[in-house]
């Protein structure tokens, strides 16, 4: 990534200096393409939201479908969209989806592999196949996974954001099955992008991404979550991840009896802990979760949960710090 910094060229440029930076891009690129597994093709973006932008924005198919539990910018990147809803698991429900479908010409359908709020996973395998049966195209937005996990992806498209794996902020990238997917908008990443490529940022994700592993974090930290949650329960608090199928071990909705997850983000700041109400990007709204709404979460309880999330140098110490203030803060509420 310092490298990067000390080539200020354009990648697109014909001089020496734009060449050489040309050339450590694309050697950036590969090195992404093969840390994920992706045989296809790779643009460069700013980040998870411009990526879910290219894709539903410029996607080559028909009808939008989207989940009911997506993040905010996929929603915001597919206005009149058919919201596809889930259940209680945080699960697509398969038999809409089908029917949804049927009698689309070529239907864009995005998913996400693991769910930003609260940690369930999704059963995009089983969406992408649906959607090939009828001809469509499937954008799974693994910004929560990749990195995280070392598997397949079988869609059209999958969007990457790099800090969800210790990468810089500020870059990410859609990737493409196919060319043909989306149309082009002028500009760099082959016509297909407009502005300067983040050498830096290129370079710092492919870093991240190859000296990542499993497991994603310390295992004594995931450990010390699993063994809180049934202190949570003792207390009446609600650890969400009951409900789901698939829960992630790294992201948790947490709901505290007595005590709003406003005032309870205020505190743990106090106390030097960071915590968030919802996604990240909507959090500072102060808003009870759409998600939780869609997952048919009670409102009450809905509005007592927040969002902790562990990220791959967290350590045991900070998690058991976590979850004694937390402890703390339950019983005086």
């Amino acid at each position: 990534m310092e490298e990067g910094f000390r080539i200020w060229a354009n990648p697109s440029s014909p001089h020496a200096e734009g060449r050489k930076a040309r050339a450590m891009l694309e050697d950036a690129r590969e090195r992404i393409k093969s840390a994920l597994g992706w045989d296809g093709e790779l643009v460069f973006t700013s980040g998870a939201s411009e990526a879910a932008a290219l894709a539903l924005g410029q996607a080559r198919g028909g009808r939008r479908m989207v989940s009911a539990v997506e993040h905010d910018s996929v929603i915001q990147a597919a206005p009149g969209a058919v919201v596809l809803p889930v259940g209680g698991n945080g699960l697509m429900d398969m038999g809409v989806l089908e029917q949804a479908l049927k009698g689309q010409e070529t239907p864009v359908v995005a998913v996400q592999s693991i769910n930003s709020e609260t940690g369930a996973g999704q059963d995009f395998p089983d969406v992408c196949d649906l959607v090939d049966e009828a001809g469509g195209m499937s954008i799974i937005d693994a910004s929560q996974s990749a990195g995280k996990f070392r598997f397949k992806f079988h869609a059209s498209m999958v969007i990457v954001s790099a800090h969800k794996f210790g990468g810089p902020i500020g870059v990410g990238a859609l990737l493409l099955s196919d060319w043909h997917l989306i149309e082009p908008t002028g500009g760099h990443e082959r016509g297909y992008r407009r502005g300067t490529e983040n050498l830096p940022g290129a370079l710092g994700m492919a870093a991240a991404l190859e000296a990542g592993g499993e497991p994603y974090m310390h295992n004594g930290a995931w450990k010390l979550m699993a063994e809180f949650a049934a202190e949570v329960r003792a207390v009446g608090g609600t650890w969400h991840s009951d409900r789901f199928d698939r829960p992630t071990c790294y992201i948790n909705a947490i709901a505290m009896p007595g005590l709003s997850a406003k005032a309870q983000v205020m505190r743990f700041d106090m106390a030097g802990i960071s915590v968030s109400q919802g996604s990240a990007c909507s959090s500072g709204t102060m808003k009870p979760s759409r998600v939780l709404e869609a997952m048919g979460v009670e409102r009450d309880v809905a509005e007592r949960t927040i969002r902790v999330s562990l990220g791959w140098n967290t350590t045991r110490e900070e998690v058991q710090r976590f979850c004694e203030v937390w402890l703390d803060m339950a019983k005086r509420a």
